[in-house]
């Protein structure tokens, strides 16, 4: 099977598979078009997507071209396309025994993972999508970037970026609305022109995901709440305690002005600088198998089903925003709220038995404290503090658990916590410094070898110059000699024939 691009010459091939070769097994998730089954070909485990009804033929066939371009380690691969006996297409592509990182971060198996994997798959997908923005001869752009289409493999230590039914060529701009409203960039649902900074707007909300373990907008309702929220300049709450390297490139990634979010490419050499400072990403997660088909009422809600809507959002009004003269939240700053109404969390984002865990906290400077990660078989306790910058340490310095009972070893934990937290920030500082010193040394090696070249250039031509100036001084004596060997010749010359001579010219004899 093959498709095309109607705006390229190239053709793009899809191996034609033989739907007889393969065994459904069971239904394992939705797509952009319809279901998605676990099932084997040619005794190899895939995920196989089936066709349900004509108006998901064009999300197929968009697909199939996308797929059908790319080869990228954090993308899924496509094996083939198929068609059955009904006449139904359908696509083979590589199984993710993980399942989604949707799943894996709010699912019901609460699965257990540490800070270090969150940066990785960050850092895995924006290496993803950076490849997609830099295709040639034409770049894509995939516009449904969310974590329900990441899937994790090798026990959760490699991500894949799939769902590619809204992909579209980067060679103009787009108006028509793709994506799901809880990561859809603000130029998007506006109906307005944008480019591929939606995608990196996408990438700066699933940041926020993988750190804090919660639904973004998870308290707004439906979709139109959510867009309506993040037209007015809304985005997800602050994580208290968050490193200031990983705050910075979260909120660039998600500010209102597209121009004013970096390229993929910087987010992606950014993240690279920064996963070193984060331990235990290459480990697999444990108990991390197959994960279990979300319901659409259970664990989705309509906040997170793909939207189209194109009305005018200034005209809508709810849970106290208005477009008159009612009170409004300041744009671009994290919502604030009452931490009681947030939901409890279930994430321990380091494998120990207990200890101060991750929390968010609303942006207020009058309450400073929110609701913790807690453990998935406890609830979430009260105002205590919960800041677990330390637990990024090496287990040698991170604090000791202090003594209940005893107020000393409690306010030492406490100090020492602090310490570890201006540590961290200290060492995160000095990484920076550090690479920014190598990359002027670098920079200065660069002009040093530039400069003794060019010297070394100046000095092969002045000794060029000097063996071209002695060569000249030779020719020149050279014709001076011979000029006056000239003169002497014909002085000599018109001596012999005033005495009488004549110079006969030699002739050779005839044959």
């Amino acid at each position: 099977m093959a498709s095309h691009n109607g705006n390229a010459p190239q053709q793009h091939f899809v191996e034609r598979i033989d739907y007889n070769e393969i065994q459904f097994l069971k239904v394992v998730g939705k797509g952009s078009f319809g279901v998605v089954y676990k099932g084997i070909w040619r005794g190899n485990t895939v995920a196989v997507k089936r066709i349900e009804t004509e108006s998901e033929r064009k999300a197929f066939m968009v697909e199939v071209h996308q797929l059908s371009r790319v080869s990228h380690k954090n993308i899924v691969k496509l094996y083939g396309a198929y068609i059955d006996e009904q006449q139904n297409p359908g696509l083979v592509m590589e199984f993710a025994e993980g399942g989604s990182l949707y799943n894996v971060l709010h699912g019901r198996s609460q699965k257990r993972y540490t800070a270090g994997h969150a940066i990785s798959w960050a850092l895995q997908c924006a290496s993803g999508v950076s490849y997609l923005h830099n295709m040639k001869p034409k770049a894509l752009i995939h516009r449904d970037l969310k974590s329900p289409n990441l899937l994790l493999v090798a026990g959760g230590e490699l991500l894949k970026i799939c769902d590619f039914g809204t992909a579209c060529v980067k060679s103009t701009y787009m108006t028509n609305n793709k994506g799901s409203a809880a990561w859809m960039a603000p130029e998007v649902f506006e109906g307005s022109q944008y480019t591929e900074k939606c995608d990196v707007y996408s990438w700066g909300i699933i940041l926020w995901e993988v750190l804090s373990r919660r639904k973004p907008f998870s308290e707004s309702g439906n979709a139109f709440r959510i867009l309506w929220e993040v037209y007015k300049g809304i985005r997800p709450p602050r994580i208290q305690n968050c490193p200031k390297p990983v705050e910075d490139i979260m909120t660039r990634c998600w500010d209102k002005d597209p121009n004013l979010r970096p390229p993929m490419d910087d987010v992606v050499n950014y993240m690279s600088k920064l996963i070193d400072l984060f331990g235990n990403y290459n480990t697999p997660i444990e108990k991390l198998a197959e994960q279990e088909p979300i319901e659409e009422n259970d664990e989705e809600d309509d906040a997170y089903i793909s939207s189209s809507h194109t009305g005018d959002s200034s005209t809508y009004s709810a849970n106290g925003l208005t477009n008159g003269t009612g009170q409004r939240r300041e744009p671009v700053m994290p919502r604030t709220g009452d931490p009681s109404s947030f939901p409890p969390l279930t994430l321990d984002v380091d494998p120990v038995p207990e200890g101060p865990k991750l929390s968010i906290a609303p942006h207020n400077p009058s309450n400073g404290q929110g609701p913790p990660l807690d453990h998935p078989s406890s609830q979430c306790g009260g105002q205590e503090e919960v800041d677990n910058v330390h637990l990024m340490l090496d287990n040698q310095l991170r604090p000791v658990e202090p003594v209940a009972s005893c107020q000393q070893s409690l306010q030492i934990f406490t100090e020492h916590k602090q310490l570890a937290q201006e540590y961290l920030t200290v060492q995160t500082q000095m990484a920076y410094l550090s690479k920014y010193k190598m990359d002027l040394m670098e920079k200065l090696s660069e002009a040093e070898g530039l400069s003794q070249l060019d010297q070394q250039d100046t000095e092969q031509q002045q000794e060029l110059l000097r063996k071209l100036t002695n060569e000249k001084e030779n020719l020149v004596q050279l014709h001076q000699n011979l000029n006056r060997q000239l003169d002497l010749i014909r002085r000599r010359q018109g001596g012999s024939q005033e005495d009488g001579w004549v110079v006969v010219p030699h002739q050779e004899p005839a044959a």
